[in-house]
């Protein structure tokens, strides 16, 4: 049965602390149910729910017309979950600071804007844990999600604990120095690890629909708390994890986050609703899951809504390159370029080779064609590095961002709920 463990914390007696901050006091740490074993049972409307976001998600992947030939924009959806996924944790950069941040790093270069390398470590641990993880013959272990935490914490100034589960009590909400007044306070570091065992062989089952099952993972995952830092992030990566290995996201992920960071409150109210006590068949355990579960797959099913209106606007984008540039040959530079320019906005010629296997000097003669129809803007990243941008795709993707902000979707009768890049101003 799910319970709190109660606990004594001693007195801080560091000079020069405010008296909150130095009291003892008697603290209550949440320790979960175990998932494996645990019987799980959802109302209609829930499994109502999850049938419509599955079948959006499906909806996405087969029918993505620009990713016939590319998975370009499938990896720009995932760096748009990776920046979401981060901005929920207070990490905030705009898409085009990113880009350039992104680009500093192809060219070999360290990045000197701390809170982009953050984010662009999210985006890394993201393609990490997808890469080795998504087989589904492949068993998640708790020494995998530990890699996924090194990915993300790797090179930043918590460098010390990345890859390590907490070995001290940790606490969500109220002072930093005591768990006095905090909001939540996970199990305590001596549990962590049998948790988390636990967790990875849910996350090995297959017996509940996979959006579920996403979020029943990052739900215990949340309430775990086993890192110092970067919970979040972690598990929101699970996530996408678990709906690739189970078949449902095959090519294209939503970005679930983008819509999480919004609807934020309701986000946190519903994770806390998960955290019952007593017997997990109670009306409150069951009420908590159906509310949770729910809000998760109404959150992917606008996640999908967004994300084909935004594949649909880099399609036209396309088309109206392909216009503006004439004639373009199949399979030459120019032809590639335009494929692959939505999963790598900011390009240098080395970079832009690489991207499309073809020579620098074939590159070399197609950026010019590129900037003179207005598709490719000459910028500088790094230490006066020379690189182009795709301004209109990187303006679509901030549109994306903005309405995903929304409430209702649209940042014209609602405005976004939070913090989000402004749209670049008509040149």
């Amino acid at each position: 049965m799910a319970s709190v463990l109660r606990r004594r914390w001693t007195s801080n007696l560091t000079p020069g602390l405010p008296r909150r901050d130095r009291q003892g006091c008697t603290y209550e740490a949440y320790v979960p149910d175990p998932l494996i074993g645990r019987p799980i049972t959802l109302a209609g409307e829930t499994a109502a729910d999850i049938a419509d976001a599955e079948a959006a998600v499906v909806r996405l992947n087969m029918q993505a017309r620009s990713l016939i030939d590319s998975e370009a924009v499938a990896r720009l959806l995932l760096r748009a979950e990776a920046v979401a996924s981060s901005r929920i944790e207070g990490l905030e950069v705009g898409g085009r600071r990113l880009l350039h941040a992104q680009a500093q790093q192809v060219i070999g270069e360290q990045p000197s804007d701390v809170t982009a390398l953050e984010v662009l470590n999210n985006i890394e641990a993201m393609n990490w844990a997808i890469e080795h993880l998504s087989d589904p013959k492949t068993k998640i272990m708790t020494a995998d999600l530990l890699d996924i935490h090194r990915h993300l914490l790797a090179g930043t100034r918590l460098d010390e604990y990345a890859g390590k589960v907490r070995t001290e009590q940790n606490w969500i909400g109220g002072s930093s120095y005591n768990p006095c007044s905090a909001a939540f306070v996970p199990p305590p570091h001596e549990q962590v690890e049998h948790l988390l065992d636990d967790l990875c062989a849910f996350c090995n089952t297959d017996s509940l629909p996979a959006i579920a099952q996403a979020a029943i993972a990052h739900a215990q995952f949340e309430t775990i708390h086993p890192f110092v830092d970067g919970n979040g992030r972690t598990g929101r990566a699970l996530i996408q994890v678990i709906l690739r290995r189970r078949g449902l996201a095959a090519k294209v992920l939503p970005p679930v986050s983008l819509v999480l960071a919004t609807w934020s409150v309701d986000y946190v109210d519903a994770l806390t609703d998960t955290r019952y006590r007593g017997r997990s068949d109670s009306a409150a355990a069951r009420s908590g899951l159906d509310r949770w579960i729910g809000l998760f797959a109404a959150a992917s099913t606008r996640a999908v809504f967004d994300a084909e209106l935004y594949e649909a606007s880099v399609v036209e984008l396309q088309e109206s390159w392909r216009a503006r540039l004439g004639r373009v040959r199949a399979e030459s530079a120019l032809d590639l370029l335009i494929d692959a320019l939505p999963g790598a906005p900011v390009v240098t010629v080395q970079s832009a080779a690489s991207l499309i296997g073809r020579s620098e000097q074939a590159v070399n003669d197609a950026i010019p064609r590129l900037v003179e129809a207005g598709v490719l803007r000459q910028t500088t990243v790094g230490r006066r590095n020379r690189a182009f941008e795709a301004t209109e795709l990187i303006d679509a993707f901030t549109d994306l961002e903005r309405r995903l902000a929304s409430p209702t979707g649209d940042t014209r009768s609602s405005a976004p709920a939070r913090a989000v890049p402004r749209r670049r101003r008509a040149q």
